[in-house]
């Protein structure tokens, strides 16, 4: 299984983009890949998302603080446990000096360490084997709630309806909520999808715009989040290549 992820958000110039990939899939990446534990590496480009999602990211509250203000890509990597990040240290790892130069380019940085509360599988489920590199396609969001009331909503939101629903999202692969080990945000979710397209189709039209509604309980949770810069991120894979 895959229970742990170290999801590492960064911006970089455009000028030092394709060198810096072309390094971290070549050589980062699978370096990571053979620490003992480390199950998957998953690079992924954030998109957006539709006009609804970029609604509903304009009216969120935002985490104010020194967090990382990156939005641009995320480098999500899959564990069995959470505490293989720590054995050896994975930021230890990142300040190797053969890492540098290359690392050095990313800017903004936030990471977090997360433990894996639970899941469901939806309907595609069995395009990915489990344990293995999530979908083409995904939905991240890290956020706190700003009471311990809208906290105990959340647990009800993810239990009774929204991780259910997930489970008949045609397009939909996986949901895992999740919680954080280290690092700035309590919680974390998790969508993986066929592809931008299905989830636009399946999941943001008629059901995540439902966070634009105060009335519906989807519109009370999100008024009490607090995200991230940059949170949810609407991603597309582009490490390893979709095939």
């Amino acid at each position: 299984m895959d229970t742990g992820i170290w999801a590492t958000w960064y911006d970089v110039d455009p000028a030092q983009r394709h060198e810096l990939h072309d390094w971290l899939h070549s050589t980062y990446f699978p370096f990571l890949k053979q620490i003992p534990g480390i199950a998957w590496v998953a690079h992924y480009e954030d998109m957006g998302g539709g006009p609804g999602m970029k609604t509903v990211g304009g009216r969120v509250q935002r985490a104010s603080g020194d967090i990382g203000s990156a939005t641009q890509f995320a480098v999500l990597v899959g564990a069995s446990t959470p505490q293989v990040f720590f054995n050896p240290l994975i930021y230890d790892v990142e300040k190797r000096s053969e890492f540098q130069p290359q690392l050095a380019k990313r800017k903004g940085l936030r990471s977090v360490i997360l433990s894996e509360q639970t899941r469901v599988n939806g309907p595609s489920a069995h395009l990915r084997t489990p344990g293995t590199t999530p979908g083409p396609a995904i939905q991240m969001g890290a956020f706190t709630m700003g009471t311990l009331e809208q906290e105990i909503d959340l647990g009800c939101w993810y239990a009774q309806y929204r991780l259910p629903f997930m489970a008949h999202v045609p397009s939909c692969i996986a949901a895992r909520k999740m919680v954080s080990v280290v690092g700035w945000a309590k919680h974390s979710i998790l969508y993986e999808f066929t592809s931008l397209e299905g989830r636009m189709n399946d999941f943001e039209h008629g059901h995540e715009e439902l966070a634009l509604d105060p009335k519906e309980w989807t519109g009370r949770i999100v008024q009490g989040t607090i995200h991230a810069p940059g949170s949810p991120t609407v991603g597309r894979r582009i490490w390893p290549p979709v095939e």
